[in-house]
């Protein structure tokens, strides 16, 4: 994708803090619930309860859609991001560190509560497929359409590698 559309998801995952995020389950129904996040560029967690309809629902199927935006007064104001993604829980003790402290950035009124146990609150890492970016300032319903490929992704892979690999080591 191209820079402007990168960084505009980036600015847009970065201004929020609440989505809705739907999965797939078993009986066929769609289910849609309201979570926090936080945002490491375009990769997105967050937490869920092991025991939740909604991890059962992406333990069997990881595709997952996901809203984000939020309230304007004005329909020409509408901004957001629609994403196709996949989620999976996570447990690397490296990277839950790590997204734990963008979690408490995005959340500092956590700070005052345990790090939650990921056999029981699991760790969601959702790396999206297709975006749609809504900016309704350039007309009633526009969208434009992305694909993130490997390459958009690698920023974040290469410094998670690095990243993990020195946790592992120590």
């Amino acid at each position: 994708m191209n820079k402007a559309f990168k960084q505009q998801i980036i600015d847009l995952l970065n201004g929020d803090r609440i989505m809705t995020i739907a999965t797939n389950r078993a009986d066929g129904w769609p289910q849609a619930t309201v979570v926090g996040y936080a945002n490491d560029g375009l990769i997105i967690y967050c937490l869920v309860s092991k025991d939740s309809q909604k991890f059962a629902n992406i333990a069997r199927d990881p595709r997952v859609s996901l809203t984000i935006s939020e309230d304007v007064p004005q329909p020409l104001m509408i901004r957001g991001l629609s994403i196709a993604a996949r989620a999976e829980a996570i447990y690397d003790q490296g990277e839950i560190d790590h997204v734990y402290e963008i979690l408490l950035k995005r959340y500092p009124e956590y700070k005052i509560m345990p790090q939650p146990d990921p056999r029981a609150v699991p760790l969601l890492r959702i790396t999206p497929e297709v975006v749609s970016i809504l900016d309704y300032s350039k007309g009633f319903g526009h969208t434009d359409l992305v694909k993130v490929t490997d390459s958009d992704l690698a920023e974040f892979v290469e410094a998670r590698r690095h990243h993990w690999a020195s946790f592992h080591a120590a």
